[in-house]
């Protein structure tokens, strides 16, 4: 039979207290007999403790959720126009109300967040109630973080409970994950996806059957339908399909489990845009000539392959340089080869472990919630390669290190692929100028390897430890010389790069650099954190204060970004007064003018929820109730509304607009 029998990690100092996580498995006989022994605990309270993790994690997102809505209570309007513009009039055509504009195009449209936010819309409220409504269903997703990073860690490198959900928390709390709950913006749901993703294909390649393969292949077709950067991960998905039916992991049903969920969404987006009709109507160019000719050329290369530099930079920065760390052990572990295949999905199981999936090692299962650990193989051959489950974050089975290394692959493609694809995208819009830097298409990559550097700083050796932080200190200062040439090398051809709030707000936050890029302070603020966490994880009482440390950062620069921020841009495009309080009803035909800054015009037209608000130009349509019109007396510009028949009932001189109504 074989018997579970508790251990101290070969890390752990003497005297320490044995963690019932901390344990392994030996041979005995035929049968599989799991038991497990806690030194020095009881076991009533051994008891109490498996219900603590889930606990702490569902209070742990009750709070979460609490502060995200507490960080969004200054933003009642939209202010990260015209994405918010473009989501919130699709998603009140598909909740029955009237339609709008869309800055999207077609090739890259997507519905997957209108349908998400859609409820909000139901029934007849105000705007500022559906907005509320569309913040806490951001909020209660993006919580979603705190329970996902800590089973993810868990399950990619073995560390202790508590190192595990301080972890989670920190990555839970990162500003690249946060800052977006409080708009209606699709970023605000992507960070988890990516983790329960991750989390699926680690599952799917370390046990496959078609019922993972399909879970698999749903998030992947979430990814589509929410975003075009999803075709990344549609690209890397089928990638993967491919390589692990070459491989003989997964059998064609498999195949077909994994792809099919992915079929589903782009024909479910497809069905719901034919469904809208003309209720919303685009605005943006499809991608073309524009973006071929932006790239097609060695300085067009040259300039997206500083962008995809800087972004892949920029998230070595606010991950404190645990994103280096991640890379540096990620590709060691992906050059370093097991000895054998762990786990192949055309192996016979002996009928003695009934318990073991097809295609898993035989190893015994680790117990629910518990991290994998290292257990005895039936023959010395499956045994990890030397070095091998380091690489990967500690002591585990081969086939656990073996589903490591191909999440570890999965995700350093995907890193890749999004900065590459934002890059090119951004580098065909020739109407705006380029960016100095555009963090927001990566964010979303950040929990994961935080997750993943905090794991392989744990669970490595001392030298290793020190050669992981070397690659994210050259990471560092290599990229900051590198963006620092970019922009001095544009400053002395009289152009500038575009540097704005939604570029990198954390980055801002963190270097001070409201106003200008500052990549060595970036630099600064890498190092120190990379060096801080190498010396204190020296100490397993130092981890979870330091990462407790870590967190009180993090919710003290997302205090930071809210009030030099977003306070300021709420100021500055919030209308005043509401126009229900000018005297606009319910079944007003209402139009606005584009002598009206864009916007306020957008905010003004938002809170009227019972019509799509068109604009015009000069001479308000012959239908119109109600017009919105610049309000700028003395100027030329200033909009007469006597001349057309109509009455001033109010607005903002200093905001430069007015309500005008048809007598």
């Amino acid at each position: 039979m074989l018997t579970t029998v508790a251990r101290r990690d070969r890390w752990a100092p003497a005297g320490q207290r044995v963690h019932s996580d901390e344990r392994e498995a030996t041979m005995v006989s035929g049968t599989e007999v799991r038991r497990e022994v806690v030194v020095g605990s009881p076991a009533r309270p051994a008891g109490r403790r498996r219900w603590l993790v889930p606990v702490l994690l569902a209070v742990g997102w009750l709070l979460g959720v609490g502060w995200r809505m507490w960080l969004s209570r200054h933003v009642p309007l939209p202010i990260a126009h015209t994405d918010e513009d473009s989501y919130l009039h699709t998603a009140r055509a598909l909740a029955g109300g009237p339609g709008g504009f869309s800055s999207e195009n077609g090739p890259l449209r997507r519905v997957g967040y209108p349908l998400l936010i859609s409820p909000a819309f139901l029934g007849e409220r105000d705007f500022a109630d559906s907005y509320r409504l569309v913040q806490l269903i951001n909020a209660a997703v993006n919580a979603t973080v705190l329970p996902l990073a800590y089973l993810l860690v868990r399950r990619l490198v073995p560390v202790r409970r508590a190192v595990a959900l301080a972890a989670a928390a920190v990555a839970a709390t990162l500003p690249a994950t946060v800052f977006y709950a409080g708009v209606a913006m699709i970023d605000a749901v992507l960070a988890p996806l990516v983790l329960a993703w991750l989390l699926a294909v680690h599952h799917w390649v370390r046990r496959p059957g078609p019922l993972v393969a399909a879970g698999a292949g749903a998030l992947v077709g979430a990814f589509h339908l929410l975003h075009s950067r999803g075709l990344v991960i549609v690209g890397v998905h089928v990638g993967l399909v491919l390589l692990l039916f070459l491989r003989r992991r997964i059998s064609p049903a498999q195949v077909l489990a994994a792809v099919l969920p992915v079929l589903a969404a782009a024909l479910l987006n497809a069905v719901v845009i034919r469904l809208l009709g003309d209720r919303v109507y685009l605005l943006g160019d499809p991608p073309g000539g524009g973006t071929v000719r932006a790239v097609a050329s060695g300085p067009g290369l040259l300039r997206v392959g500083a962008a995809v530099a800087t972004q892949l930079w920029y998230l070595v920065v606010i991950t404190f340089g645990l994103a280096g760390v991640a890379w540096a052990g990620a590709v060691t572990a992906l050059l370093r080869r097991p000895a054998v295949d762990t786990s192949t999905a055309t192996t016979p199981v002996p009928a003695v472990a009934p318990a073991l999936a097809p295609g898993a090692a035989l190893t015994p299962a680790p117990a629910p919630g518990a991290a994998p650990v290292l257990a005895a193989t039936l023959a010395p051959a499956a045994a990890p390669a030397p070095g091998a489950a380091v690489a990967a974050g500690g002591s585990r089975s081969a086939a656990d290190v073996g589903a490591t290394r191909w999440t570890f692959g999965v995700a350093l493609v995907t890193s890749v692929g999004v900065a590459a694809g934002a890059s090119v995208i951004l580098a065909g819009i020739t109407t705006k100028p380029l960016d100095a830097i555009y963090g927001r298409y990566v964010q979303m990559l950040a929990p994961f390897w935080l997750l993943v550097g905090v794991g392989l700083l744990v669970a490595a050796t001392p030298r290793s430890r020190w050669r992981r932080a070397a690659v994210a200190a050259g990471v560092l200062l290599a990229g900051a010389t590198l963006i620092a040439a970019r922009l001095a090398w544009v400053a002395s051809r009289g152009h500038e790069l575009r540097y704005g709030g939604f570029g990198a707000p954390d980055l801002m936050a963190l270097t001070g650099g409201w106003r200008e890029f500052r990549p060595f302070t970036g630099a600064l603020v890498g190092l120190v954190g990379c060096l801080l966490l190498v010396v204190a994880v020296r100490r397993p009482r130092w981890r979870v204060p330091v990462l407790a440390a870590l967190v009180a950062v993090n919710l003290g620069t997302m205090q930071v970004i809210t009030d030099r921020l977003v306070r300021p841009m709420v100021a500055a495009t919030a209308p005043t007064p509401r126009v229900a309080d000018v005297g606009v009803r319910p079944g007003d035909r209402v139009w606005a003018s584009l002598g009206v800054q864009w916007v306020l015009r957008f905010n003004l037209s938002h809170q009227v929820t019972w019509a799509d608000v068109r604009w015009f130009v000069d001479n308000p349509p012959a239908d119109a109730d109600v017009v919105f019109v610049r309000w700028a007396p003395g100027e030329p510009d200033d909009w007469d509304g006597a001349r057309h028949g109509f009455v001033r009932m109010g607005g903002n001189v200093e905001q430069h607009w007015a309500a005008w109504r048809r007598r």
